[in-house]
């Protein structure tokens, strides 16, 4: 079990929402700097991400790794992205009083 799972168990009664619901929510209340500096972070590092593999593996075949992987590994795709969501909610929740 991964240190996220207890919180995906029963989504409704701990975030009164999903935790994709929840990220919106708190970006929508949330400073619009603070937002606009989180979400370049995560732009930066997906674009560090994205740009590495693109070396590699070059944009065709990077398109049909993700499609594929995408659909063989659905519940843990789906599962990751909850991560992200929790995980950058937490860092602007956690910049909020800053």
């Amino acid at each position: 079990m991964s240190k996220y799972d207890v919180l995906f168990e029963d989504e409704d009664d701990i975030f009164a929402g999903s935790p994709k619901s929840k990220f919106w929510d708190i970006l929508n209340t949330a400073n619009d700097e603070l937002v606009k500096d989180q979400m370049d972070l995560l732009l930066e590092k997906f674009t560090v991400m994205e740009t590495i593999l693109l070396e590699q593996h070059g944009e065709d075949k990077l398109s049909q790794i993700i499609r594929e992987y995408s659909f063989e590994n659905s519940k843990e795709v789906e599962f990751n992205k909850k991560s992200a969501y929790l995980e950058f909610t937490g860092e602007v929740i956690s910049r909020l009083d800053s």
